[in-house]
Parts: structure tokens; sequence; C-alpha cells
């Protein structure tokens, strides 16, 4: 068996041994014996401070406020995003937000007009997210995203652990729950929604990529609307064929 074959088992192993011994739990009760025995010391939070970001930062803020929160400034946020960051920051105490930016020259060299997003959006994410989030995550065992398979899309068969392509653990915590039980977490701790949620906008990214969206369509039916694009790309890394099999996480309704 090759180095890479071996690393691909053992990362294959240690994703079955998790789902065995977590796949009946979600939420705080996951991320607990997660941030302070599993990967203490090595773990990261991925946030981009969106809509529904809040409820993953509380748990993780009543966990330890030490634990490293890795945000993507693009450049490109909306006003409001960062203003509700530094509000979500200071309501819940965290101690560790990590401010992670594409490399200037990088930006000047492939995007000098600031009109990437309009001709190769694939690109424009590439630098301006992709890559300095694999710089942000270097020496991180394992890293925490909010995605949820009600968000419809590759995001539908979501399953609590997986791998990325640089061998780290992912970890999906909310990945059963329904928007109906993101409400009632909301209500439960009192936090405060992110401003533009209520001018229409449930899934918030970067100004020029990011629309309202209408009655009855999918919560991120506003993210790169009439393009055939439904991911930045930092998501787009995970290894399916490393990957346990989704579960539903007991209480996920």
């Amino acid at each position: 068996m090759g180095v890479q074959q071996a690393e691909a088992a053992d990362i294959t192993a240690a994703l079955y041994d998790l789902t065995a011994r977590y796949g009946d739990v979600d939420g705080a009760a996951l991320l607990r014996p997660l941030i302070e025995c599993e990967f203490a010391g090595r773990l990261a939070v991925v946030s981009s401070f969106g809509a529904e970001a809040a409820i993953i930062l509380a748990q993780v803020a009543e966990i330890d406020r030490r634990t490293p929160v890795l945000f993507l400034d693009t450049g490109m946020l909306f006003g409001e995003t960062l203003r509700y960051r530094d509000r979500l920051v200071a309501r819940l105490g965290l101690e560790d937000v990590r401010t992670i930016v594409p490399k200037p020259r990088r930006v000047a060299i492939d995007d000098p007009s600031s009109e990437l997003w309009l001709t190769d959006p694939d690109r424009c994410c590439a630098i301006r997210k992709v890559e300095p989030l694999i710089e942000g995550l270097e020496g991180f065992a394992a890293w925490v995203s909010g995605r949820k398979r009600y968000h419809g899309g590759s995001r539908a068969t979501l399953p609590v652990f997986e791998a990325d392509d640089r061998g780290r653990i992912k970890i999906n915590p909310l990945a059963g729950w329904t928007r109906d039980r993101i409400l009632r977490e909301f209500s439960l701790r009192d936090l405060p929604r992110h401003p533009l949620e209520a001018l229409g906008y449930a899934s918030i990214g970067c100004v020029p990529c990011t629309d309202r969206v209408r009655a009855g369509e999918e919560l991120r039916a506003g993210r790169w609307r009439g393009r055939n694009k439904t991911e930045c790309g930092i998501h787009l890394g995970a290894r399916p064929d490393a990957g346990a099999p989704p579960v539903t996480p007991g209480g996920a309704a």
C-alpha cells in the first residue's frame, strides 16, 4: 500500500470511528468533546458571520471562548456583515477571532479592476476565499462548518464528519438541523439576527454575488443568481470517498 493509500485508509478509519462514537449527538453536545478532548488545541471554526452563523458561535463560546474562529474577509463583504461580526464577537466574548484576507499582490495581479466576480466567479472565490483559508488552516487537524442539509443542492446528503483534500477532519455539527430548529435556537439564546435578513437576504456572501431570496425559493437561491455556481469553493475540496456515511443525529428535526 502506498503512502497516499495508507493516509486515505487512516482518514477513513478515523471518520468511521468518530461517526460511531458521536453519530447520535449534534450541536453543542457534539462540539464539546471535539473541542475539549478529540482535537484539543487543534480545531478551528470557520465562520462567515452570516445569517445562521450565530448558532455555532454561541455554542462554541459556551464551551471555550478561546477556540480559534477563522473569518474570511474578501474585501467585498457587506458593511452590515462586518458590523454584525463585531457585535457577535463582543456579545459572545469570543477571544480568538482571526480575520483572514486575500494576498494584496494576488488580487492586484488577478483582479486589478475588482470585476473578476463578473467574468470568472470561481477564480474570484479562489483568490479571495479558497487560497487564504488553506493558509489559515495550517496547523489545525480539524475544522467546523455551519452547513446544513436543508440548504439543498450538494449539501442535501451532508455527513456530520468528512475529510477535506488536505486530510483534515471537517465537522458539520448542525448538518441535520432544520430551519425551524435554527429559529428556535435563535429565540432560546436571544441571539441577534444579521441585519440583512430583514431586507430579504437569506444567505449572505459578497456584495456583487448576493441577492435577495424570493418567496418559495431555496435559502441559497440568492447566491450567484443566474450562474451555474452554488458554492464558493472552500467546501468543494471534501473527499466523499473518505467520508463516513451521512447520519441524522438524534433530535435533528
